[in-house]
């Protein structure tokens, strides 16, 4: 009886249970975390990167049994189309796109000395891969009337002043696409949204920065609205599970931020800074 129980309550707590999920930039970083994630709550998962040692490691750990890895290049169409149709040839299905995969440029460089090449790079990764995510997904989604397409943005998609001028315009981009899309597939069942997180210590805002874990979190301590606590990479991966499963089944063309309210927040007034309740 003690086992049966234990069953029904694995059971009831695997939100994603017969579900499957694509996941582009899934090899490191917030991809990384979502992938397990979704994996310890039922569904079968596909890896989608082009770091091939960094998946197949995140592979073994989840398990073959469990997930999958494709190489794949968001920018190229083709290696998109194979990487949804891999999916489904060997789940059956898609349920869930999660288009994760993304690159900033150098920081602290004005407007006059961008390269075009370089701003083009940006977008293409993080939007023209996110739009080829969005197609292919909704190519196999559409005729099951089903599925959730996820994308990753950033707080810069309200907050000027923070990141590069491509990476900012990238992320505002992200939002369109979600908004507009959600309004094409609402009418056949399938759920559109991005997430807009804060800083978070990845392979990405490290190299971004040139700071290792520790220095990176210390120094979001010190500028975050939300205090006593630190924003990981899991608690994006949790943002991820809510939309990506059926407690979220009528949340569609939103952009939830993940961000301790910093981007509600002005520094330069510091209403709140001396609390009076100590």
């Amino acid at each position: 009886m003690a086992s049966q129980a234990s069953l029904l309550a694995s059971a009831l707590t695997k939100r994603l249970q017969g579900k499957v999920a694509l996941i582009t930039g899934g090899a490191s970083g917030i991809g990384e975390c979502t992938a397990k994630l979704f994996s310890k709550h039922g569904a079968k998962v596909v890896i989608a990167d082009v770091a091939d040692d960094l998946a197949d490691s995140v592979v073994a750990n989840i398990g073959p049994s469990q997930s999958t890895f494709i190489h794949c290049n968001v920018t190229k169409e083709d290696h998109v189309r194979n990487a949804v149709d891999g999916a489904v040839s060997k789940y059956g299905k898609l349920d869930i796109m999660f288009n994760n995969a993304g690159i900033s440029d150098l920081p602290n460089v004005g407007i006059v000395d961008i390269a075009k090449t370089d701003f083009e790079r940006v977008l293409s990764v993080n939007v023209t891969g996110v739009f080829l995510g969005m197609k292919h997904a909704a190519r196999v989604m559409i005729p099951a009337r089903n599925g959730t397409i996820i994308s990753t943005s950033s707080i810069v998609s309200r907050l000027a002043g923070a990141a590069t001028h491509a990476y900012t315009c990238s992320k505002h981009g992200v939002v369109g696409l979600t908004r507009n899309l959600a309004v094409e597939l609402g009418q056949y069942g399938i759920t559109v949204n991005c997430i807009s997180p804060h800083v978070v210590a990845t392979p990405l805002a490290k190299g971004f920065v040139g700071l290792d874990d520790e220095a990176l979190e210390e120094m979001m301590k010190s500028k975050a609205n939300l205090k006593g606590v630190v924003l990981k990479a899991d608690d994006i991966a949790n943002a991820a599970l809510f939309l990506a499963s059926d407690e979220a089944k009528y949340v569609s063309g939103h952009n939830l931020f993940v961000d301790g309210g910093f981007s509600n927040y002005n520094s330069a007034l510091q209403m709140y800074e001396d609390s009076p309740y100590g």
